[in-house]
């Protein structure tokens, strides 16, 4: 931050993102489309240089390629000014061995950190969807001499088993114990019902996370983790703290998407994010040109709706042509929907075809699926259960260019 203090933005970025094939197939989980023009790597990059961290490193891993072009030929900053976003690959650094966890990529990177010096240390995922000022986060972490912060959003107790949980003490900001998806937390103090569940994102004073690495490596038990590992081992030394996202206001927020956060891990998270985004009053607003969400816009023409193609409540990007039917659902560039075919609350990715008289539903589509006309998804259950990735919810997955039966 210019003027300011010092801090070197982390993304962790290596993910295998499992739980989102197939769209992780062939793919980082941080590479994938998200809102028709983005990845979801684009988010937090967003906020951090929004928030003034001008100097980001993003540590990747997992089947990267795409995750690295995207970031190298879209996040190019001032070079005049000393700032950057760069990819840096798993370079085994201190062995022939890969990343054992998010804190030993984060040990086996420090040359990034004794390179740079900063006063502190960003720490933030890669695969969520949200708006947030870390310049909010970072005044609270100086004002009250933490040696790490981790932003924490309030989610129903029934929640707690997928996030790392947040109990503060009595003063509300003191870590009193962080525990690694429990089944059954105690809620909090004033909210029974309710946890801190941890965002993946947090603060540190540069001393306190080197030395909580080095002793993490030292310990053979350890998960070498960042929630699993480092958290706690901070939490039991009393120089963790909560920062409360509620608390959090970016520039251009309505009340209506104030606070919106989404953890997009599974098949039914991504889709139900992306219904979040069709409405006339959306629950998160792409079109907040205070606080931007950059991408590469690509080099294609405005999208066309063609005599008798009819579009509602729905995204659609550059390069898509409507001929056909299109209802809460969100396009991706190059898409095209040729006459008579329905779309009705489905995510189609990059140049997808839809042939004439199809039918998609509930779906999300990878890149280059080509539905044949008269084809149906989303109609019969039974069958596309056989055919086809189908979530517990019922959404229905098909990956990069496969066939559609």
């Amino acid at each position: 931050m210019r003027g300011g203090p010092s801090v070197l933005g982390i993304v962790l970025a290596g993910g295998a993102g499992k739980r989102l094939m197939p769209l992780t197939a062939d793919r980082a989980k941080p590479a994938v489309t998200f809102g028709g023009t983005y990845r979801l790597v684009d988010f937090v990059l967003s906020n951090l240089v929004n928030g003034d961290v001008m100097k980001v490193c993003v540590l990747t891993q997992y089947k990267s390629h795409s995750l690295d072009r995207h970031i190298t030929t879209t996040w190019r900053m001032s070079s005049l000014l000393g700032n950057y976003v760069t990819p840096v690959p798993a370079q085994q650094r201190l062995g022939p061995r890969w990343y054992l966890g998010s804190a030993d990529a984060i040990l086996q990177s420090l040359n990034l950190v004794h390179d740079e010096q900063p006063d502190y240390i960003a720490v933030f995922g890669a695969d969520h969807v949200y708006r947030m000022d870390p310049r909010q986060m970072l005044a609270q972490h100086i004002e009250h001499g933490a040696g790490v912060t981790v932003a924490g959003i309030k989610v129903p107790r029934a929640d707690a088993s997928s996030f790392g949980i947040i109990t503060p003490a009595g003063d509300g900001l003191r870590v009193e114990r962080f525990l690694e998806k429990p089944s059954d937390p105690p809620g909090l103090p004033d909210d029974p019902h309710r946890v801190f569940a941890s965002m993946g994102n947090y603060l540190f004073s540069t001393k306190t996370l080197l030395d909580a690495l080095h002793e993490d490596a030292e310990d053979s038990q350890s998960l070498h983790d960042m929630g699993g590992s480092i958290l706690p081992r901070l939490t039991d030394r009393g120089v963790a703290q909560v920062y409360d996202f509620d608390s959090n206001h970016v520039p251009g927020e309505t009340a209506r998407d104030h606070g919106y956060w989404r953890d997009v891990g599974t098949l039914e998270a991504y889709y139900e994010a992306h219904m979040d985004l069709v409405s006339d009053q959306p629950a998160f607003n792409l079109d907040n040109r205070r606080w931007p969400i950059y991408t590469h816009p690509g080099q294609l023409p405005p999208a066309k709706i063609a005599a008798g193609g009819i579009v509602g409540e729905s995204v659609v990007s550059p390069g898509c042509v409507v001929r056909g039917q299109v209802t809460r659902s969100v396009l991706s560039p190059g898409v095209v929907v040729d006459s008579g075919a329905v779309v009705q609350g489905s995510v189609l990715h990059d140049n997808v075809r839809v042939g004439r008289g199809a039918i998609v539903r509930g779906a999300v589509l990878d890149k280059n699926v080509d539905v044949p006309p008269g084809a149906t998804i989303g109609v019969s259950p039974e069958r596309d259960r056989e055919l086809y990735t189908v979530s517990p919810g019922g959404v229905i997955a098909l990956g990069k260019g496969q066939r559609v039966e």
